[in-house]
């Protein structure tokens, strides 16, 4: 629209008042509009031109605008709209569909309606109703938009079936046409990996809906709790589930057998275990313990829910790096970061906007870093890098599965995966935590990179989480592809002449003691509004993240045999492919 007109409007255009008319313009023609105020204290910028890049894109992936890039809304799109042209502007080939940096993602998405959701317990000629979002959530359905059981129930511990470690949670128990009943999680005495692969959900809901049960509910733990609180489930219980659709319209991995599902808070399982003979803490106890043995529940169960199904699209951003050997440069090695997060959702001291500043936004900087970095390389890696940033996430890992597999690339040139997701740095660190890298060759190529770059390796400090089946990498080991998930340091850097009785090395804090600021993080900011770029983010240790991700492509680039897993490794076994496979032309 030309701007004479508007002008004139407010005051009388002449040469000598044109600045003064283009400062009014804004009072007399947009008055309603509400502009951000300055800073009363304006940030102080990172440290190098690396540092620098990296806050500029969080500030922008995290900024309101993108409404906290929930998969498949505006938010999300414009997000990988500015991810495709931040590839672009480095030179990175499209390596999407069509000639494009996009891959479109097929989803179905359920959404949980209040009407109709029950959970009664029938016992002894008395009905217990359990409370709605305060004790129960029914399960969003993808294959039918009602459904209502009512059957006896089986408690089956945590639902893990482990021949292989003599441990069996269904043995004795009969399943048939009932509901079975479980807590998250895996055996105690499990090793890391092992309670990582049988604490997922999936392989759970496979074995149960193999014995022939008709329903699912899920019961929390105290212990489960004071990691995930309840009340952020119960918050955000209209939030809308994905899963990835087939060709026919249907939801991949839904397990149509299982006719509904629930989940049921601590504070009410009480009232699901009466009358067993055994109290909901005795049963916390056991699992703890590693001693939980199933029964069947007396009386009868109902669950019932709705749920709104409708598809939607997403996609995943993939630009190409080509490598500098003819017969090397047709393999590829895989940077991810998933751009999404969880959107809009209940409002946090009048804040409904879900930023996602560490969770991904820094680690989609960083990977955008690594390709830059990479990209200026006076002598390419043999091998192609892909860049990926992966949508769904937060959904469960549904963009890095379509990714892996249905790859924009022939499928058997992906050698290794190198995926960044939600690096804690809000502290200053001297480390970096590599999760995987005992699981295949990629170990001494990590080990050498980070000397290389100057920078300590730490093991994941919170085994517990199991978020080596958390995050994107995971869609890649389940195809058989060795990978490796950088995290974020977890030492603190020493204050210089800090001496062993020092205050400064007796009293750490939040913000100084990055394992701290981790804690602090995880309990509150979470998937929670405060998750925004306001936080204190140590730019300067993302900067030297990024090159240690592209000091391991070189290597993983360069290295004459392609990644293998170990021999005799828990996920190579039950995921490995041949190392010698070659890449289909």
């Amino acid at each position: 629209m030309p701007a004479t007109p508007l002008i004139a409007r407010c005051i009388p255009l002449t040469r000598a008042l044109l600045a003064s008319a283009l400062l009014l313009l804004v009072a007399c023609e947009r008055a309603p509009i509400d502009l951000p105020k300055p800073a009363a204290t304006a940030p102080k910028p990172a440290a190098d031109d690396g540092a620098r890049r990296i806050e500029a894109d969080v500030r922008f992936l995290a900024d309101d605008l993108l409404e906290g890039r929930e998969a498949g809304t505006r938010g999300y799109a414009l997000a990988s709209l500015y991810v495709a042209e931040r590839f672009r502007a480095m030179g990175l080939q499209p390596a999407g569909e069509d000639g494009g940096y996009f891959q479109e993602v097929p989803m179905l998405q359920a959404t949980r309606l209040e009407d109709g959701a029950r959970f009664a317990i029938e016992r002894g000629g008395r009905t217990t109703e359990l409370r709605f979002r305060e004790q129960f959530l029914p399960g969003a359905n993808f294959d039918a938009g009602e459904f209502s059981i009512e059957a006896p129930a089986v408690f089956v511990g945590q639902g893990v079936h482990a021949p292989d470690l003599e441990h069996d949670d269904f043995a004795g128990l009969d399943l048939a046409g009932k509901i079975a009943v479980l807590f998250p999680g895996a055996p105690a005495r499990f090793d890391n990996d092992q309670r990582a692969f049988h604490s997922s959900m999936r392989e759970k809901l496979r074995a149960i809906a193999e014995r022939g049960a008709i329903g699912v509910v899920v019961v929390y733990t105290a212990e489960d709790e004071a990691r995930h609180p309840w009340t952020r489930a119960s918050d955000g219980w209209d939030k809308p589930g994905m899963r990835l659709r087939d060709a026919d319209g249907k939801g991949i991995d839904t397990f149509p057998e299982l006719q509904g599902s629930a989940s049921v808070g601590a504070a009410a399982a009480d009232a699901l275990f009466a009358g067993s003979g055994k109290t909901a803490a005795q049963l916390f106890d056991a699992a703890k313990a590693g001693t939980l043995k199933g029964f069947e529940l007396p009386g009868m169960l109902t669950i019932a829910g709705k749920t709104r199904i409708e598809p939607v699209e997403s996609r995943n951003v993939v630009g190409r790096l080509p490598g500098g050997d003819g017969a090397l440069g047709r393999e590829h090695v895989v940077y991810t970061a998933h751009l999404d997060h969880v959107g809009i959702g209940a409002p946090v001291d009048g804040d409904a906007i879900y930023n996602g500043a560490l969770d991904n936004a820094l680690g989609v900087a960083v990977m955008l870093e690594a390709a830059r970095i990479l990209g200026n390389e006076r002598q390419p890696p043999k091998r192609s890098a892909l860049f990926v940033a992966l949508t769904a996430e937060e959904k469960g890992l549904l963009g890095a599965e379509w990714f892996a597999t249905h790859p924009t690339v022939p499928r058997g040139s992906l050698v290794a995966n190198l995926n960044m997701d939600m690096p804690v740095l809000l502290a200053p660190s001297s480390d970096v935590v590599p999760i995987g890298i005992e699981h295949s060759s990629l170990q001494p190529l990590v080990e050498q990179a980070a000397k290389d770059v100057g920078v300590a390796l730490s093991p994941d400090p919170f085994p517990e989480e199991v978020v080596f089946v958390r995050s994107d990498q995971y869609a890649f080991i389940r195809a058989g592809i060795p990978a490796v998930y950088l995290d974020g340091g977890v030492v603190a850097v020493r204050p210089a002449g800090a001496g062993s009785g020092s205050k400064a090395a007796t009293t750490p804090d939040a913000k100084t003691d990055p394992k701290l600021a981790m804690r602090g993080f995880l309990r509150h900011c979470y998937h929670q509004p405060c998750d925004d770029a306001s936080q204190p983010i140590r730019y300067a240790d993302a900067a030297r993240l990024a090159r240690l991700n592209a000091r391991i492509g070189v290597l993983v680039g360069n290295v004459a045999e392609r990644p293998a897993w170990k021999p005799g490794d828990f996920f190579g076994e039950r995921f490995g492919r041949p190392a010698a496979e070659a890449p289909a032309e």
